[in-house]
């Protein structure tokens, strides 16, 4: 060592100095053990957390998206669901309508028919009311002009009456034969036609 050292004792900056090697190899020994205990398994940790969060991270999305992908899947089977059910809401909603309609189109039909018989029957029974009516009119008209032209009172009232009777019965029975006549006339015209 002593040969590295010059003449004037100042050290050689190119020669080597065994206590500096020895220095620096402990401190980069004891710097590397350091860096080995304590901060690489944080680098690792560190590392493996960003790995898991990115590898969590992707496989949530994955999973998110199958998940939307399952959802408007079945959002897509709800809505023909409910466009089919809309749809046959919609028929069935037709075909009651139509059958209200027909129900109540029969009930008027009926209704109709029931109000015209039951006007008819009224009017046959006021005919017959009328008809009675005339015929006493008509009868007692006839004996007072009977009276009248006879000059005396006619006492019989039942052969009176019998006979007006029987003189209506034959003025009804010859406009029943002249209305038939004129319907089969009438109806074979319109055959012809």
């Amino acid at each position: 060592m002593t040969r590295l050292l010059l003449a004037d004792d100042e050290p050689n900056p190119l020669g080597f100095n065994f206590a500096e090697l020895v220095l620096v190899l402990i401190v980069f020994g004891l710097l590397y053990y350091l860096v080995n205990k304590y901060v690489v398994p944080q680098f690792e940790k560190t590392f493996s957390l960003r790995r898991d969060a990115i590898e969590g991270g992707i496989a949530r999305a994955e999973q998110a998206q199958a998940e939307a992908a399952r959802l408007l899947e079945q959002y897509n089977a709800q809505l023909a669901e409910a466009r089919t059910e809309a749809a046959q809401i919609r028929e069935g909603a037709r075909a009651e309508a139509q059958r209200i309609i027909e129900d109540l189109r029969a009930q008027a039909q009926e209704e109709s028919a029931r109000i015209v018989s039951r006007g008819e029957e009224q009017l046959a029974a006021q005919r017959g009311q009328v008809v009675r009516e005339l015929r006493g009119e008509i009868g007692s008209l006839a004996v007072e002009l009977s009276e009248k032209i006879v000059g005396q009172r006619l006492s019989d009232d039942a052969a009176i009456r019998s006979t007006v009777d029987a003189f209506l019965a034959d003025i009804e029975s010859q406009q029943a034969s002249a209305g038939e006549s004129g319907r089969a006339a009438g109806g074979t015209t319109g055959d012809s036609a």
